[in-house]
C-alpha cells in the first residue's frame, strides 16, 4: 500500500509534507505549464477579459470567438480537420461514446483503454498484449455491421508505445470508426508534441476521431475532440454536448498567446527525458517507450525506498482500486538536470 500525502500547494519540482521537502517525480504536468510563472501571468491577463468561467451552453445564441480560434489552432497543431473543446477529457470521451451508441455502433476495446471512453461503468478492457490484440482485430471486427475500435494512443502507465500499422489491415467494406484517446500523448509525442494523429494511417474508409485531456501536457482544465467537420458537427448538435459547461475561456486565451512557452516546455522536456534515458535505462529496472517521460517498474518497493531518500514517485492503484499499484517515474519540463541525477544515484543505490 502506497503512502498518501496531502499537501496544500501545487506540486512542482518539489513538494512539502510535514516539514520536509521531496523531489516530485509524479503527476502529468509534462510541460510544466501550470507551474510556469509566465503562463500564470498569461492566464491572469486573460481572466481580466473573460472572467473565471463561462456558464453557458456552447450552442447558445451568444458565442465567444476565443473558442473558435483555439479549436482551429488545436486542429492545425494536431493535423485534424477540426476540433471541439469540452470541460474535461472525460467529457470529451463520453461525448464521442454517447454519439456512437446512438448510432448503434458495436464497441471493440483495446487493452487498458482509459475509462473516459468506456460505454458502461463496469467495463473491463482486455488484458492481452497490444500486439496480440492487434493481430486478432481484423477477425473480430469482420462480424460487426458497424464497429467503433476504441483504444489509447499508448500505454502511459507501463510506458509502452503503440504502433498503428494494423489499421491498414482492417476491412474496407464496413463502417469503422477508430477512436483514440491521446490524453498522455498530446503535447508530448509526435512532431513538436502534436500527438498521435499524424502517426495513424489515414484510410478513406475509416473515420478517425481522437480525444484528449488538455489538463496534462497542455496545462488547461478541459478536453478536446479532433476529427472531421461532419462528425464533430453532429456531436456538437447532441443534447450531451449542448448540456455541457465549456472549458473556461480564459484558459483558451492563454493557450492562444502561449506558443513560445509551449515550445520551450517541449524542448526542455526532450532534454530531460534524454538525460533520464541515459541514466535510468542502464539499470534494467524500467520499461520505457523511447522519448516518453514515463519510466515504469515492476519493483514497487522502489517507491518506499526513494521516499526515505526524499523522492516522491507515482505509485497507486489505477484505473480502479482493485488494480495493483503502478510504480513509475514521471519526468517533467520543470525538472533540472541535478534532480534527475540525484534520482538516478538513489536508483543505483537501490539496485546495489
Amino acid at each position: 500500500m502506497s503512502t498518501t500525502f496531502t499537501v496544500d500547494h501545487l506540486p512542482g519540482r518539489t513538494i512539502r509534507h510535514e516539514g520536509r521537502h521531496y523531489l516530485f517525480f509524479s503527476g502529468t504536468s509534462y510541460l510544466g505549464l501550470p507551474q510556469s510563472i509566465a503562463f500564470q501571468q498569461l492566464l491572469t491577463e486573460s481572466i481580466g477579459c473573460y472572467g473565471t468561467s463561462f456558464g453557458s451552453s456552447r450552442n447558445g445564441n451568444l458565442q465567444l470567438q476565443v473558442y473558435q480560434d483555439a479549436e482551429a489552432k488545436l486542429a492545425a497543431f494536431v493535423g485534424a480537420e477540426t476540433a471541439l473543446t469540452l470541460s474535461s477529457g472525460m467529457m470529451a470521451g463520453q461525448a464521442v461514446v454517447n454519439y456512437l451508441r446512438a448510432q448503434r455502433y458495436e464497441f471493440v476495446y483495446g487493452p487498458h483503454t482509459h475509462p473516459a471512453l468506456w460505454h458502461e461503468p463496469d467495463l473491463i478492457p482486455p488484458a492481452v498484449s497490444f500486439a496480440e490484440w492487434a493481430d486478432q482485430l481484423p477477425n473480430v471486427v469482420a462480424t460487426a455491421d458497424r464497429v467503433a475500435i476504441v483504444l489509447n494512443s499508448l500505454d502511459a502507465v507501463r510506458s509502452q508505445a503503440y504502433l498503428f500499422d494494423w489499421v491498414r489491415q482492417l476491412p474496407a467494406e464496413q463502417p469503422i470508426t477508430l477512436v483514440v484517446d491521446d490524453s498522455h500523448g498530446l503535447g508530448v509525442i509526435g512532431e513538436e508534441g502534436s500527438g498521435i494523429w499524424r502517426q495513424i494511417p489515414q484510410i478513406p474508409s475509416i473515420r478517425l476521431v481522437v480525444t484528449a485531456s488538455l489538463a496534462k501536457a497542455m496545462g488547461l482544465p478541459g478536453g478536446v475532440i479532433l476529427g472531421d467537420a461532419n462528425t464533430l458537427g453532429s456531436i456538437r448538435r447532441t443534447p450531451f454536448f449542448g448540456g455541457c459547461s465549456p472549458i473556461p475561456p480564459a484558459y483558451l486565451s492563454a493557450y492562444l498567446k502561449g506558443d513560445e512557452l509551449y515550445q520551450q516546455g517541449w524542448q526542455k522536456l526532450q532534454r530531460n527525458v534524454a538525460l533520464a534515458e541515459e541514466l535510468l535505462l542502464p539499470t534494467g529496472l524500467f520499461t520505457h517507450a523511447p522519448g516518453y517521460p514515463v519510466f515504469y517498474t515492476e519493483r514497487d518497493e522502489l517507491y518506499p525506498y526513494l521516499l526515505e531518500k526524499g523522492i516522491f514517485l507515482y505509485s497507486f492503484a489505477y484505473p480502479t482500486a482493485a488494480d495493483r499499484a503502478n510504480t513509475r517515474v514521471v519526468i517533467s519540463a520543470f525538472h533540472e538536470s541535478e534532480d534527475i541525477e540525484r534520482l538516478a544515484g538513489h536508483v543505483n543505490e537501490f539496485i546495489r
